[in-house]
């Protein structure tokens, strides 16, 4: 009796430890090491000035590229579409959810990116965890740049393929692994899709799609491009890097966010009507999620609306990007190898990487840390992203608290 009384107060026991204690462990080692981060609450529209954790400051980390969040014709639009459609779709988009708004965005987008399908998604994530499945069924071959985005790895995980990695912009190492796969026994015969940022998120370079597209082209192969942050950035009106190195018919597949230029939400495959039509019946973030919101496809249309008809927001844009990439490098700055709006500021260590992003939220901007794992420890830093809301006067200051920051942390 007294032995099974004890084995039913050591389950008991069990049952009370908190079979999750370890996250505590992980939050522990995270402030340990200078990495933890409590989320900013905006609280204001997000304009190039706003209010953050209750103080304005002047914001550097909006992936808001031309203003489009508070465009006057997205708000209206977003508006006429609540008081026509209604709040929400109601359905996924294979049962009851495809609305005559989504259409006519995708139309538009197919139209604006000179492919003839476009299908919506939730997000630009969900586009890749959605797609790359689909196009790279197991017995293919992916072949990847090693810092392409998060959410092209997440998409990679979920296939059965072959995966093949070359290091960053290294286009001897992608012909060698591409002439590596076809030299295999059974090469020939395999399908081989090369995936690509088309500007990469933490450091800002651009794509080498002229020679990732001539090396797939010799391989037989197929080109992907994330275009997240060349949407609205690259090329004519903002069509992205495929039109800025005048690739069209060359690239399968074209992901795009509505997210970040476009000031909404909800990400895009750009490509072959029959790659929707499968996207369509297979794709299953597309199958198991809710369509957008009316209010959020309709904004989405008149962001393109507005792409074709201001493209001065888009010079303005690069004007600003040219004048404080140069101000901080002026300075002393490591900015890397960034070549776009995206300016990375590289601390060194994660630690300093936060203090160096807590000094300048001090002095009024709001540039946003990043570390491991998102990149290297030992190129830990703040992200900037000028957009073409600044005003000159906002961007010179924030050079002078760079400035005076960078000369207190001893990085210039």
């Amino acid at each position: 009796m007294r032995d099974m009384d004890a084995t039913a107060a050591t389950s008991t026991s069990a049952r009370a430890r908190d079979p999750l204690a370890f996250l505590e462990a992980e939050i522990d080692e995270l402030k340990a090491k200078g990495l933890f981060r409590r989320l900013r609450v905006v609280q204001s529209q997000q304009k190039s000035r706003c209010i953050i954790d209750g103080r304005e400051v002047i914001t550097l980390s909006s992936n808001n590229y031309l203003g489009l969040n508070t465009h006057p014709r997205l708000l209206e639009a977003a508006v006429r579409a609540v008081r026509e459609y209604g709040a929400g779709s109601g359905a996924v988009r294979t049962i009851a959810g495809t609305m005559s708004l989504h259409e006519e965005l995708e139309t538009r987008l197919a139209q604006f990116k000179r492919v003839p399908a476009v299908l919506t998604f939730q997000s630009g994530f969900t586009c890749n965890t959605g797609v790359i499945p689909i196009v790279a069924p197991e017995g293919s071959v992916i072949v990847s740049d090693a810092l392409n985005h998060a959410s092209i790895i997440d998409g990679i995980r979920l296939t059965k393929a072959e995966r093949k990695i070359f290091a960053h912009a290294d286009m001897d190492g992608l012909r060698a692994v591409l002439r590596e796969v076809r030299d295999a026994p059974g090469g020939a015969d395999r399908s081989i899709l090369v995936l690509t940022d088309g500007v990469f998120s933490m450091d800002g370079d651009i794509a080498r799609l002229p020679e990732i597209v001539a090396a797939a082209e010799e391989a037989d192969a197929a080109v992907y491009v994330d275009d997240a942050h060349a949407s609205g950035v690259l090329g004519r009106n903002g069509r992205g890097s495929v039109d800025h190195f005048d690739l069209h018919g060359r690239v399968q597949v074209q992901v795009g966010t509505l997210s970040k230029a476009i000031g909404v939400l909800g990400g895009y495959v750009a490509g072959s009507a029959a790659l929707r039509t499968v996207l369509e019946h297979r794709a299953r973030p597309f199958l198991f999620s809710t369509s957008h919101p009316p209010a959020v496809a309709a904004a989405c249309v008149a962001a393109i609306d507005v792409l074709e008809t201001e493209p001065e927001l888009i010079d303005r844009l690069w004007e600003n990007t040219r004048f404080f990439k140069a101000g901080l490098e002026r300075l002393g700055f490591d900015t890397g190898a960034s070549e776009t709006p995206i300016t990375p500021v590289i601390a060194g260590s994660g630690a300093l990487a936060m203090q160096l992003s807590d000094r300048l939220f001090d002095e009024g901007v709001f540039a946003q840390g990043i570390g491991f794992p998102t990149v290297a420890d030992d190129k830990s830093r703040v992200r900037t992203i000028v957009t073409a809301e600044h005003s000159r006067e906002e961007l010179e200051t924030c050079l002078a608290a760079f400035e005076k920051v960078g000369r207190e942390l001893a990085l210039i």
